[in-house]
């Protein structure tokens, strides 16, 4: 059985000269400490270093008839506990948790974990809901019920007055346009994300601690987002884009040197540029792709060739943007604008730096006939239906080679307006030449 009792521990005197009355936890063997909010000094302790205050003894044996009737409620539970799970279980059992301070904390450790994106995505929604509710904290989580996301969800779809900060920390107000399904979606999407969070943060099931005890996202049916518009061009629009000529030392310059680069090397994400932590070697690039590198077990690794037409280009941007720009949200936004006056040059409309990303998968689906896998494969996607049978199959980075062959093979001129086929293959099971898919 687990026990409790109230320690002084000489060896934390502060300066001032005082203790810390502390609770100790003592179970199979093992000792863990509370702190209180109490502090004696020698006078007030007897020979032993127990406390001889009265008043301090009666809020600490308080604290300590509460914890002993947790420990004897759970007695069950806690009897497969360690000294450090009591601990948690005691603190943490009736804590109130205050969803925008969670808010804050997980966004900060995002931004510390290089997250960025996903910091300033849960940052907007969180700034939604603090226009919604009119204060910056205080939001208890168990007032987030599906009613609360009912009302949540009119407020985006309604005009409303947003309270911002300029660049000084000035708030403002400014007026917020009503919201369609597409950005109700996306926020609504991003609110669960915070809120299964906070939950993976505070509950720990295993010891019977939930402080968040229901998700209402469960029960709340979230808009489909509408189907998006394909951010694809065609072979034609690519060549027009790599034969433009922007003004040098341009963002426009910038941006499609940027964009064709990420389409020679099979969709780099600009943040992997802009981090520069790949590998050259042997005349490959090799990185973990940042998206989804600590949502996968493969860290999502990938090894590309470098063909002829990237080589320059890798060469000038190489370990240079992240020294240009401060940040990568910096260096998206000049991106944007250097895409805005591509668009201008090349008569090229709504063009962005993803673009190219997609383009290169739908050419090398739709005009190389490439099967969904190799692009997948070459994309560096996950493939959650096959994750059981990518236990046992090592990387053939060949694959990625020839989808990549293929679809640069588009932009020769004789190329440009018809399809391509992709390269033959040898079968080591049969032995013989498979035929081309037509």
């Amino acid at each position: 059985m687990a026990t409790v009792s109230a320690k002084i521990l000489k060896h934390h005197k502060k300066t001032d000269g005082t203790f810390n009355v502390k609770i100790c936890i003592s179970h199979q063997r093992e000792r863990s400490f509370i702190d209180t909010e109490f502090y004696v000094t020698e006078k007030q302790l007897k020979k032993d270093r127990s406390i001889k205050d009265q008043f301090v003894l009666t809020c600490v044996n308080k604290s300590l008839d509460a914890y002993r009737r947790a420990i004897c409620d759970n007695d069950e539970l806690i009897g497969r506990m360690t000294a450090s799970d009591i601990k948690d279980f005691l603190l943490k059992r009736d804590k109130k948790i205050d969803f925008l301070d969670f808010s804050d904390q997980h966004i900060k450790l995002l931004i510390e974990n290089e997250q960025g994106k996903s910091a300033a995505n849960f940052k907007t929604v969180r700034n939604h809901i603090i226009d919604f509710i009119k204060r910056p904290s205080g939001l208890p989580i168990e007032q987030i019920t599906t009613d609360f996301l009912e009302k949540f969800e009119a407020f985006l779809r309604g005009p409303r007055i947003m309270t911002r900060m300029d660049r000084l920390g000035r708030p403002y107000k400014a007026k917020g346009k009503p919201l369609g399904d597409a950005s109700v979606h996306v926020y609504l999407r991003d609110f669960s994300g915070l809120f299964s969070a906070a939950i993976d943060f505070h509950n720990r099931p295993s010891i019977g601690l939930t402080p968040i005890k229901t998700n209402p996202f469960s029960d709340y049916a979230i808009v489909d987002a509408p189907e998006t518009q394909k951010r694809n061009i065609d072979a034609e629009k690519i060549l027009t884009i790599k034969n433009s000529q922007p003004r040098a030392n341009s963002r426009c310059e910038m941006a499609k040197d940027l964009f064709m680069l990420s389409f020679y090397l099979c969709g780099i994400n600009a943040i992997d540029l802009y981090k520069a932590n790949y590998r050259i070697k042997n005349g490959r690039i090799e990185y973990n792709r940042s998206k989804t590198q600590d949502r996968r077990k493969d860290g999502a690794f990938i090894s590309i060739k470098i063909p002829k037409e990237a080589v320059r280009l890798l060469s000038r941007y190489d370990g240079v943007l992240n020294q240009r720009y401060a940040s990568i949200g910096n260096l998206n936004k000049a991106i944007s604008i250097g895409m805005r006056e591509l668009q201008v040059l090349t008569g090229v409309p709504e063009i962005t730096f993803y673009w190219a990303r997609h383009s290169f998968g739908t050419l090398a689906r739709n005009n190389c006939r490439m099967s969904k896998d190799d692009i997948a494969l070459a994309l560096n996607h996950v493939d959650n239906g096959h994750k059981t049978t990518d236990i046992y199959l090592a990387k053939d980075w060949s694959i990625v080679d020839e989808v990549q062959e293929a679809v640069l093979n588009l932009l020769k001129p004789k190329n440009v307006k018809r399809n391509c086929n992709p390269p033959e293959r040898f079968s080591i099971l049969t032995g013989i030449v498979l035929p081309k898919i037509i």
